[in-house]
């Protein structure tokens, strides 16, 4: 499955993430010092050129003291009028194609 950098669905997930930081009125300086990373990681994640997987995202909102399952619904709810990103979902009940 090909990772979406550029989806609007990932601008909302940035977005929501940076405000999340200043609304901890912290600088991308601070949340690096928080995290034992440099400045620099931030800055690309917030830009959409580095992904964080989901064990990073818990750490991460964990230095913004932001409860990861509270943050999960409040982008769930932002990304809910724009539907699905498109993706391709598998059944697993459907009937496999034959071959021949």
């Amino acid at each position: 499955m090909p990772k979406i950098l550029h989806s609007r669905h990932n601008e909302i997930f940035l977005e929501l993430l940076k405000r999340t930081r200043t609304r901890r009125r912290l600088r991308q300086r601070d949340l690096a010092l928080l995290l034992g990373r440099h400045q620099g990681l931030v800055s690309k994640v917030e830009r959409g050129e580095r992904r964080l997987d989901v064990i990073e995202l818990r750490d991460w909102l964990s230095a913004l003291d932001t409860d990861f399952i509270e943050f999960l619904s409040e982008l769930h709810a932002e990304l809910a009028p724009h539907g699905t990103a498109g993706l391709r979902v598998l059944r697993r009940n459907s009937p496999r194609p034959q071959s021949p």
